[in-house]
Protein backbone atom coordinates (compact mmCIF):
# COMPACT_ATOMS: atom_id res chain seq x y z
CA UNK A 1 0.00 0.00 0.00
CA UNK A 2 1.24 3.42 -1.18
CA UNK A 3 0.64 6.63 1.01
CA UNK A 4 0.97 10.16 -0.64
CA UNK A 5 1.07 12.74 1.69
CA UNK A 6 0.39 16.11 1.39
CA UNK A 7 2.17 18.98 3.80
CA UNK A 8 0.49 21.74 5.26
CA UNK A 9 0.17 25.46 4.23
CA UNK A 10 3.68 26.86 3.01
CA UNK A 11 4.97 23.89 4.00
CA UNK A 12 7.00 20.84 2.37
CA UNK A 13 8.12 16.68 2.90
CA UNK A 14 10.12 17.80 6.20
CA UNK A 15 7.08 18.08 8.37
CA UNK A 16 6.93 14.09 7.79
CA UNK A 17 10.56 13.09 8.50
CA UNK A 18 9.73 11.64 11.86
CA UNK A 19 7.30 9.58 10.57
CA UNK A 20 7.56 6.08 11.07
CA UNK A 21 5.20 4.04 8.35
CA UNK A 22 5.12 0.63 7.68
CA UNK A 23 4.26 1.31 3.86
CA UNK A 24 5.91 3.12 1.11
CA UNK A 25 5.49 6.35 1.52
CA UNK A 26 5.49 9.67 -0.75
CA UNK A 27 5.58 13.19 -0.27
CA UNK A 28 3.89 15.15 -3.36
CA UNK A 29 5.61 18.60 -3.81
CA UNK A 30 3.45 21.47 -3.90
CA UNK A 31 2.66 23.10 -7.79
CA UNK A 32 1.82 26.40 -8.32
CA UNK A 33 -2.02 26.74 -8.54
CA UNK A 34 -3.16 28.68 -11.83
CA UNK A 35 -5.10 32.28 -12.05
CA UNK A 36 -8.37 32.03 -10.33
CA UNK A 37 -8.26 27.98 -10.46
CA UNK A 38 -10.31 26.63 -7.54
CA UNK A 39 -8.96 24.33 -4.78
CA UNK A 40 -10.97 21.14 -6.78
CA UNK A 41 -9.48 22.07 -9.55
CA UNK A 42 -6.11 22.05 -8.20
CA UNK A 43 -6.47 18.92 -6.49
CA UNK A 44 -7.05 17.52 -9.73
CA UNK A 45 -4.05 18.32 -11.66
CA UNK A 46 -1.98 18.01 -8.16
CA UNK A 47 -2.78 14.81 -7.91
CA UNK A 48 -1.71 13.12 -11.45
CA UNK A 49 1.21 11.89 -9.27
CA UNK A 50 -0.61 9.15 -7.94
CA UNK A 51 -0.50 5.87 -9.25
CA UNK A 52 -4.29 4.85 -9.21
CA UNK A 53 -3.25 1.37 -10.89
CA UNK A 54 -3.01 -0.30 -7.28
CA UNK A 55 -4.24 0.53 -3.83
CA UNK A 56 -3.39 3.45 -2.34
CA UNK A 57 -4.51 6.15 0.84
CA UNK A 58 -3.82 9.84 0.63
CA UNK A 59 -2.13 11.31 3.61
CA UNK A 60 -2.93 15.67 4.18
CA UNK A 61 -1.83 18.00 6.57
CA UNK A 62 -3.33 20.87 8.00
CA UNK A 63 -4.12 22.65 4.27
CA UNK A 64 -3.04 19.67 2.91
CA UNK A 65 -5.80 17.73 4.61
CA UNK A 66 -8.63 19.66 2.37
CA UNK A 67 -6.31 18.62 -0.82
CA UNK A 68 -6.58 15.53 0.31
CA UNK A 69 -10.40 15.48 0.93
CA UNK A 70 -11.01 17.27 -2.83
CA UNK A 71 -8.63 14.08 -4.14
CA UNK A 72 -10.86 11.84 -2.38
CA UNK A 73 -14.08 12.29 -4.21
CA UNK A 74 -12.97 11.50 -7.35
CA UNK A 75 -9.89 9.08 -6.83
CA UNK A 76 -11.42 7.04 -4.14
CA UNK A 77 -8.68 6.31 -1.99
CA UNK A 78 -8.38 2.53 0.18
CA UNK A 79 -8.35 5.70 3.03
CA UNK A 80 -7.86 9.54 3.61
CA UNK A 81 -5.92 10.37 6.61
CA UNK A 82 -6.24 14.07 7.96
CA UNK A 83 -3.80 15.18 10.40
CA UNK A 84 -4.56 18.58 12.03
CA UNK A 85 -6.92 19.15 9.62
CA UNK A 86 -10.55 19.49 8.82
CA UNK A 87 -12.85 17.18 6.68
CA UNK A 88 -15.72 19.56 6.11
CA UNK A 89 -16.15 23.39 5.90
CA UNK A 90 -17.80 23.33 9.88
CA UNK A 91 -14.74 21.84 11.11
CA UNK A 92 -13.04 25.33 9.68
CA UNK A 93 -12.99 27.81 12.67
CA UNK A 94 -16.24 30.27 12.44
CA UNK A 95 -13.68 32.96 12.40
CA UNK A 96 -11.73 31.72 9.02
CA UNK A 97 -15.37 31.20 7.48
CA UNK A 98 -15.59 35.10 8.23
CA UNK A 99 -12.91 36.10 6.86
CA UNK A 100 -13.62 34.32 3.44
CA UNK A 101 -16.72 35.78 3.03
CA UNK A 102 -14.99 39.64 3.43
CA UNK A 103 -12.49 38.28 0.69
CA UNK A 104 -9.90 40.42 2.60
CA UNK A 105 -7.39 37.85 1.57
CA UNK A 106 -7.20 39.25 -2.18
CA UNK A 107 -6.25 42.86 -1.49
CA UNK A 108 -3.81 42.66 1.72
CA UNK A 109 -0.12 41.77 0.48
CA UNK A 110 1.46 38.50 0.71
CA UNK A 111 4.24 39.59 2.91
CA UNK A 112 1.85 40.17 6.14
CA UNK A 113 1.23 36.15 5.88
CA UNK A 114 4.40 35.89 7.09
CA UNK A 115 3.91 35.81 10.61
CA UNK A 116 7.01 37.09 13.05
CA UNK A 117 8.57 34.23 14.38
CA UNK A 118 7.77 34.38 18.49
CA UNK A 119 3.63 33.98 16.92
CA UNK A 120 4.37 30.90 14.80
CA UNK A 121 5.77 29.25 17.65
CA UNK A 122 3.30 29.96 19.56
CA UNK A 123 0.41 29.60 17.01
CA UNK A 124 2.24 26.09 15.57
CA UNK A 125 2.64 24.73 19.21
CA UNK A 126 5.87 22.53 18.23
CA UNK A 127 9.01 22.48 20.05
CA UNK A 128 11.32 21.96 17.10
CA UNK A 129 11.47 25.70 16.71
CA UNK A 130 14.73 25.65 14.17
CA UNK A 131 12.42 23.44 11.77
CA UNK A 132 9.53 25.36 11.87
CA UNK A 133 11.62 28.51 11.04
CA UNK A 134 13.61 26.96 8.18
CA UNK A 135 10.16 25.55 6.59
CA UNK A 136 8.58 29.13 7.01
CA UNK A 137 11.71 30.69 5.50
CA UNK A 138 11.56 29.04 2.67
CA UNK A 139 7.74 29.59 2.00
CA UNK A 140 6.25 30.94 -1.05
CA UNK A 141 3.88 33.45 0.10
CA UNK A 142 2.23 33.99 -3.11
CA UNK A 143 1.19 30.14 -2.92
CA UNK A 144 0.36 30.56 0.96
CA UNK A 145 -2.24 33.46 -0.29
CA UNK A 146 -3.60 31.11 -2.19
CA UNK A 147 -4.16 28.57 0.17
CA UNK A 148 -5.48 30.84 2.59
CA UNK A 149 -7.92 32.55 0.58
CA UNK A 150 -8.85 28.63 -0.39
CA UNK A 151 -8.90 27.87 3.12
CA UNK A 152 -11.17 30.69 4.24
CA UNK A 153 -13.54 29.91 1.82
CA UNK A 154 -13.66 26.13 1.17
CA UNK A 155 -17.71 25.18 1.00
CA UNK A 156 -16.77 21.49 1.43
CA UNK A 157 -19.66 19.59 3.23
CA UNK A 158 -19.36 16.51 1.75
CA UNK A 159 -17.61 13.77 4.40
CA UNK A 160 -15.06 11.57 2.99
CA UNK A 161 -16.17 7.63 2.84
CA UNK A 162 -13.10 6.21 4.29
CA UNK A 163 -11.51 8.50 6.76
CA UNK A 164 -8.92 8.53 9.96
CA UNK A 165 -8.58 12.24 11.57
CA UNK A 166 -5.86 12.63 13.91
CA UNK A 167 -5.46 16.26 15.77
CA UNK A 168 -4.28 18.14 18.95
CA UNK A 169 -5.88 18.70 22.16
CA UNK A 170 -3.83 22.03 21.97
CA UNK A 171 -4.07 22.88 18.12
CA UNK A 172 -4.70 26.57 17.82
CA UNK A 173 -5.26 26.70 14.24
CA UNK A 174 -7.84 24.09 13.31
CA UNK A 175 -8.97 23.00 16.79
CA UNK A 176 -11.55 20.46 16.77
CA UNK A 177 -14.54 19.68 19.41
CA UNK A 178 -14.47 16.31 21.55
CA UNK A 179 -15.70 13.56 18.47
CA UNK A 180 -15.46 9.61 18.90
CA UNK A 181 -14.66 9.82 14.94
CA UNK A 182 -11.52 11.43 15.72
CA UNK A 183 -8.68 10.18 17.46
CA UNK A 184 -6.95 12.83 19.38
CA UNK A 185 -3.35 13.55 20.58
CA UNK A 186 -3.27 14.69 24.39
CA UNK A 187 -1.09 17.57 24.57
CA UNK A 188 -0.52 17.68 20.29
CA UNK A 189 -0.23 21.22 19.14
CA UNK A 190 -0.81 21.99 15.27
CA UNK A 191 2.45 20.66 14.24
CA UNK A 192 1.95 17.34 16.28
CA UNK A 193 2.89 15.26 12.96
CA UNK A 194 6.89 16.54 14.07
CA UNK A 195 6.11 16.28 17.87
CA UNK A 196 4.25 13.58 18.38
CA UNK A 197 5.63 11.38 15.50
CA UNK A 198 5.65 8.21 16.89
CA UNK A 199 1.96 8.38 18.60
CA UNK A 200 0.79 9.72 15.17
CA UNK A 201 2.95 6.56 13.25
CA UNK A 202 0.88 3.99 15.37
CA UNK A 203 -2.33 5.45 14.79
CA UNK A 204 -1.89 5.14 11.02
CA UNK A 205 -0.03 1.80 10.74
CA UNK A 206 -2.76 -0.08 12.55
CA UNK A 207 -5.50 1.64 10.59
CA UNK A 208 -4.01 0.77 7.38
CA UNK A 209 -3.13 -2.83 8.86
CA UNK A 210 -6.98 -3.21 9.31
CA UNK A 211 -7.65 -2.65 5.50
CA UNK A 212 -5.53 -5.57 4.14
Amino acid sequence: MKIYGISGLGADKRVFQFLNLEHEFIPIDWIDPLKKESISEYAKRFSSIIDTSEKFCVLGVSFGGLIAVEISKFLKPELTILISSAETRKEIPLIYRFLGKTKIVKIIPAKLLNPPRWIAKILFGTKKVTLLNEILNDTDLKFTKWAVQELFAWKNDQRVENVLKITGTKDKLIPQKPNENIAFIKGGGHLMIIDNAKEVSKIINKEINLLN
